[in-house]
């Protein structure tokens, strides 16, 4: 008989993490601590409990600009390189934690110029907290480097150029975040030319607080590897009244290209991209078998875990494991790290892993 799917036994399963944010992830008592110890003044409260909820709360707006001023405080408390390094371990833990053997983190190295520190020094200080965590988990997880660039800002191309230089030191890929509305992945052509010459990897996060335009422009214009959330996709599908469904082009393309689409359940709830965890296109992304992955996004902001959102999903759609082991396939697949290494974890760790579940 299966293993029942319960909350221990779903955190225990092998899962893979393409999107999630290193300033959205931060456990509420480090905050805290980093806070007292820089004399930062701003917290809404130094209570652990209260803090997780607070952030929760400010993030449940409906809105993705609200959404994302919540990273004041947490990029407000990541000011120095020790910072940085605690951070990254703690991320790095608690996702081995979480039962995640694979995880792409991404942040915006940008963020944390303000206190003085270069963009050099903010990426290895990030890169040693990576290595501190894995270290730390006896090599449970292995963690790859997203860099952002802020798309409401200008130096994409800085950006850009700064993964290429640590892609040989834990960094695998590049992505521009921040507010979708008003900021098209087109502003940057630069920085997504130089990377293809490159021969490097990168995501955009498209199709959340904006719709297909967004997407078509990251795809065809820009050439992305993956698409960060991409939930408008859907706008282009239609159903009739007798459940019949028509997918248009750019949705065929997607689908037909296999390109991964990175969504985040709660977050997109949160941001107002889906009402609610049952009404979200995900259930229909995947009956349609468009390559869907599951992610956390913030998992401090949304108060969620990949084991979490799994066990959401389970309740809304009736997932199991087999849907659990495909979402977990496609996202390994869609990895940014070498074929071989896709591959092994694959045949080695995944599969493995949920067989014993299925048994």
């Amino acid at each position: 008989m299966p293993t029942p799917m319960t909350p221990e036994a779903i955190r225990r399963a092998p899962k893979v993490l393409l999107h999630d944010h290193l300033d959205g992830g931060l456990r509420p008592q480090t905050v805290i601590e980093l806070a007292d110890t820089i004399g930062y003044p701003d917290l809404p409260t130094t209570d652990p409990a209260a803090l997780g909820t607070w952030f929760r709360d400010a993030a449940d707006s409906g809105s993705l600009v609200r959404y994302l001023e919540t990273f004041a405080h947490t990029c407000g408390v990541m000011q120095s390189e020790q910072a940085l390094v605690r951070v990254a371990a703690e991320a790095a833990e608690d996702l081995a934690a979480d039962g995640v053997v694979y995880a792409e983190v991404r942040y915006a190295p940008e963020l944390f110029e303000p206190s003085g520190l270069s963009l050099e020094q903010v990426v290895e200080a990030v890169q040693e907290g990576f290595r501190l965590g894995e270290r730390n988990t006896g090599n449970k997880i292995r963690i790859g480097t997203l860099l952002c660039a802020m798309r409401q800002n200008e130096g994409w191309l800085r950006i850009a150029e700064l993964a290429v230089r640590y892609r040989d030191a834990g960094v695998i890929g590049f992505d521009i975040a921040g507010p979708e509305a008003g900021f098209p992945p087109t502003r940057g052509l630069d920085a997504f030319e130089y990377l293809r010459q490159q021969n490097a990897h990168f995501t955009i996060h498209a199709g959340e607080a904006f719709g297909l335009p967004s997407i078509w422009e990251a795809i065809q214009h820009c050439g992305t590897d993956r698409l960060g959330h991409g939930v408008r996709i859907v706008d282009d599908i239609t159903r009739d009244a007798d459940g019949s469904v028509h997918i248009g082009r750019l949705a065929g393309f997607v689908r037909d290209k296999r390109i991964p689409l990175e969504m985040c359940p709660s977050s997109n709830v949160q941001t107002g991209a889906a009402k609610s965890i049952a009404e979200h296109p995900i259930g229909l992304l995947t009956d349609l078998r468009f390559r869907v992955t599951v992610n956390t996004d913030n998992r401090l902001m949304s108060g969620c875990t990949m084991s979490s959102e799994f066990a959401a999903l389970h309740e809304a759609f009736g997932y199991g494991w087999a849907d659990m082991q495909w979402f977990t396939v496609n996202a390994m697949k869609s990895a940014f790290i070498g074929s071989d290494e896709r591959l092994a974890l694959i045949n080695e760790v995944i599969k493995p892993g949920y067989a014993e579940l299925m048994a």
